[in-house]
């Protein structure tokens, strides 16, 4: 992936997501409070997130493990079917925890020694983006908390969307001087 086309489908998700944040319609609360302990969400995070996982296993190189492919495939396929049925709790958290470490890797990958020093917005978003994917992934209660306290007043989903917005908005324009 580029980083002209990174930054901007960066900035066009955070544009999506803020604009729903900033309508903040009755269909935008129950849905997303719905999230942490969705089955659907769990089966769809774990299964692209194991699968995009799975597929990076099989293209280690002898350097990293190659000679043991085989054995770590069946081992985290194992777990990641087990953890479907065995770790049920706010497993949507987890698995798209997972997704976003494994997206994160391609965005920093179209950012690596490249030449704009405006790329170090997408960067600086990117790494918060990880430690808070690490943080949920440890505690993945504190999403459903957190969205809790965001929809608990109107004023707080619209200046989060604002926030979004402002970001997303940025990013593009940053994505079309590159």
């Amino acid at each position: 992936m580029e980083l002209f086309s990174a930054t901007l489908l960066t900035g066009l998700v955070l544009l999506i997501s803020g604009a729903l944040l900033l309508w903040n319609g009755k269909s935008v609360a129950p849905i997303v409070k719905r999230f942490p302990r969705s089955r659907g969400a769990a089966f769809i995070g774990l299964t692209l997130s194991a699968a995009w996982f799975l597929y990076l296993v099989t293209q280690l190189t002898e350097a990293d493990f190659g000679a043991y492919k085989r054995p770590l495939f069946i081992g985290f396929g194992t777990l990641a079917v087990l953890s479907f049925f065995y770790v049920r709790e706010f497993l949507a958290v987890r698995s798209f925890c997972i997704l976003y470490l494994l997206v994160s890797a391609v965005l920093l990958g179209a950012a690596w020694m490249q030449e704009p020093a405006s790329r170090l917005f997408l960067v600086t978003l990117v790494y918060v983006g990880i430690v808070l994917a690490l943080y949920l992934a440890v505690v993945p209660y504190r999403l459903r908390d957190f969205f809790e306290w965001l929809f608990a007043r109107e004023i707080r989903t619209r200046v989060l969307g604002g926030l979004f917005l402002a970001y997303g908005t940025l990013l593009n324009v940053i994505a079309i001087t590159y």
